[in-house]
């Protein structure tokens, strides 16, 4: 049985949330709202899945919390920071403490599976020798363990996946946001990246999780937020 995620309390209560929506919304252009009136906070340390239809806004609730896209109204903070107060150059250390997994994986074409993890540590200024056998592990762990030296062009969909999950958390970021993480994997390769996400919520990253496979969310006894139509229609209930 997969186990259940859970903060550490100790750690965490008197921190400010990873995240906070506070009366967003999102249009693009001048159209309609996609995302309207979203308030909610992930406490640091804890895992959360966000659930709902396609064309709910999922992905475009992912977008605002990692800074692809800015709110057209209301305020986002992120690890205790206003994001709309933060200039442009402070954006490069928000992201390095941001763990993405994009639904179309973004691997970089002319590297490596292994420079492609590799990648968030050696933008970081690590050097190689000291994440090469972490790599190699954690490629291993998802069942690349043989297909370091490919580039991603060779690799399946469900291996570019399993890669890109790789990259998001070989730096065990502060915060872990998952976009369909497990859509292009088989339901035993989904167990076990679930239980990834699990482990690396115990060291202490806040996770996120959206997905509309309603036998992944239930998997776990984990709080769950459900969008439709662009508004949150449900949401845990405050600790």
């Amino acid at each position: 049985m997969t186990p259940t995620p859970r903060p550490a309390p100790d750690l965490t209560r008197d921190r400010d949330p990873a995240v906070r929506f506070d009366a967003v919304g999102l249009r693009y252009g001048r159209g309609p709202e996609i995302l309207s009136d979203l308030t909610f906070d992930l406490p640091s340390g804890s895992f959360h899945f966000l659930t709902g239809p396609s064309g709910a806004g999922k992905s475009s609730l992912l977008r605002l919390i990692y800074r692809a896209r800015q709110p057209s109204r209301g305020l986002i903070s992120l690890f205790g920071r206003d994001t709309s107060l933060m200039p442009r150059d402070a954006l490069p250390d928000l992201r390095r403490r941001i763990g993405v997994v994009f639904q179309d994986f973004r691997l970089l074409g002319h590297l490596s599976v292994f420079d492609n993890v590799a990648l968030p540590l050696r933008v970081a200024g690590q050097a190689r020798a000291s994440y090469a056998d972490d790599v190699a592990d954690l490629l291993a762990w998802v069942g690349l363990g043989e297909r370091l030296h490919a580039l991603p062009a060779s690799l399946s969909g469900g291996e570019q996946q399993r890669a890109a999950i790789a990259r998001a958390v070989i730096s065990r970021p502060e915060l872990l946001i998952a976009d369909e993480p497990t859509g292009n994997v088989d339901p035993a390769m989904a167990r076990r990246l679930l239980r990834l996400f699990v482990e690396l919520n115990r060291l202490g990253t806040t996770v996120l999780i959206a997905s509309h496979d309603v036998t992944l969310v239930r998997s776990l006894d984990a709080p769950v937020f459900e969008l439709s139509e662009g508004r949150l229609v449900s949401r845990p209930k405050a600790a």
